[in-house]
């Protein structure tokens, strides 16, 4: 089988180092308007000892933070102290199953959760910056010196078993939270939640599902929650009961079919449930209302992609993918158009003008893999700029060889040029083993890169990131 991705297996392999420097060595220049703190979360140890893990989604969580100033980059990098990591950094081995590997004698949280390694995302919330991993409550980060401070439980309103995901969505006029968890039960259950801006719940919806599917992300616009269910269903007995991994123990049965389920922001309570065929979302890119009608924009691959994270074969065999805008008509609960964009090659991350978020947009930006439908092992290697009224012309930045791009692309607004800004990105030169972030005109992004910030030493490929505007701290 080809390797279309030299040397990958070095990004885990890696020994993370906790740091703080200033960035010394910088090509091009920073726009001026790139003021703030760049956040990228992601799983960063992947062994211990002769210990290794085998999928991208099992490495302890890392912060990684680039703080811009005037005339100063500033870079630092620490580890999220979870309860998982603490644990085993005191036994000085590996302690619980993962969300891709088992071993003998492996835990689970009160014998039937993973202990979260709290690796996925980190997003400011208030004045907290709080760190985010799968099916667990977030952990408070300081937002300069990255240090952990505690698990954060909103007020005492959640438990440490209440299912939250990696995925909230916050809203910049009202200073609200957004977020969901699937319990997986015998009754399987959607927890919709809603936290004011002091981080007081609001409201916690139950609402039954017909199958235990694993769900990642969602998208909130003005007046509704929108989650796109697919069906890849978990048997929580062969979890629990069997010693499978999380990853074994789900299993993809299209046949079922998907469906958008859309509830009301308001109350939490369901309003619509539109089926849209038989594939699978793990990304959703924004939603919006117009008139009686709402627009989804997603990410739609062929078949999901978790099983795709193995190492060090990661992506050998990941299917198709491309952005799908769905609208439905709201009075009468029904799908009246589905438009495809022409870039199907297996897109992820996508990211958009956060400004825009649940408003009517037109541009977005996401990671694409060039290689993608060729058997063999591969990875990221493409930054792609989308419009929606451009369905097969997209502008791509192509990485050199043995070049890959990782982490949410994320866009800076410059506020002197309308529409117009900047895109953060992560890089990782294989071949020398080295990382630097690349900054483009978000515009021209087959340009290539407007400014490279190379790091003192290597990171690991990152999943979410965030820019917080202004004042870093």
């Amino acid at each position: 089988m080809e390797d279309h991705a030299p040397l990958i297996e070095r990004a885990f392999r890696l020994e993370p180092v906790e740091e703080s420097y200033d960035v010394e060595e910088v090509e091009g220049r920073v726009p001026d308007f790139v003021r703030g703190t760049y956040y990228l979360n992601g799983p960063a140890r992947f062994s211990r000892g002769e210990f290794r893990y085998r999928n991208w989604l099992d490495g302890d969580g890392m912060i990684s933070a680039l703080r811009f100033e005037a005339g100063r980059v500033r870079f630092t990098s620490r580890f999220v102290l979870s309860a998982k990591l603490r644990a085993e950094e005191e036994a000085g081995r590996p302690l619980f199953r993962t969300f891709g590997t088992s071993f003998e004698g492996d835990r689970l949280k009160r014998r039937v959760a993973l202990e979260s390694p709290v690796n996925v995302s980190v997003y400011r919330f208030g004045e907290s910056l709080l760190a985010f991993g799968e099916q667990g409550l977030p952990w408070e980060i300081d937002p300069l010196t990255l240090e952990t401070r505690r698990e954060f439980n909103f007020g005492g309103a959640l438990g440490d078993l209440t299912p939250f995901a990696a995925h909230p969505k916050l809203d910049s006029r009202t200073g609200e939270m957004f977020n969901f968890g699937v319990s997986f039960s015998a009754d399987p259950l959607l927890n919709l939640y809603r936290f004011d801006a002091s981080a007081r719940l609001i409201y916690r919806q139950r609402i039954p599902l017909e199958y235990a599917c694993s769900v990642h992300d969602f998208a909130i616009s003005r007046n509704h929650v929108v989650l796109y269910l697919s069906p890849y269903v978990l048997d929580t007995g062969a979890l629990v009961g069997g010693g499978r991994t999380l990853c074994e123990s789900l299993g993809w049965q299209p046949e079922r079919g998907s469906r958008l389920l859309v509830a009301s922001r308001e109350t939490g309570k369901p309003v619509a449930s539109v089926a849209v065929g038989s594939r699978y979302c793990l990304h959703l890119i924004n939603c919006f209302e117009e008139d009686a009608r709402l627009t989804v924009d997603v990410l739609e691959l062929e078949r999901p992609v978790y099983g795709e994270y193995r190492l060090p074969e990661i992506f050998a065999d990941v299917g198709e993918g491309l952005p799908v805008r769905f609208v439905i008509d709201l009075e009468s609960g029904e799908l009246v158009e589905r438009r495809e964009l022409g870039y199907r090659l297996a897109p992820d991350f996508p990211s958009i003008n956060p400004s825009l978020s649940a408003q009517a947009y037109e541009e977005f930006w996401m990671l694409g893999i060039s290689a993608a439908g060729k058997k063999g092992r591969k990875f990221f290697d493409q930054l792609v700029h989308a419009r929606w009224a451009h369905a097969d012309a997209h502008e791509i930045y192509q990485a050199p060889a043995n070049h890959y791009l990782c982490g949410e692309p994320v866009f800076v607004a410059d506020p002197t040029h309308g529409s117009g800004g900047a895109v953060v990105c992560q890089l990782f030169d294989a071949g020398s083993t080295t990382s630097a972030f690349l900054i483009f005109d978000a515009a021209d992004v087959a340009r290539g890169p407007v400014s490279t910030l190379r790091l003192r030493h290597p990171i690991r490929l990152g999943f979410h990131a965030t820019f917080c505007t202004g004042d870093a701290a």
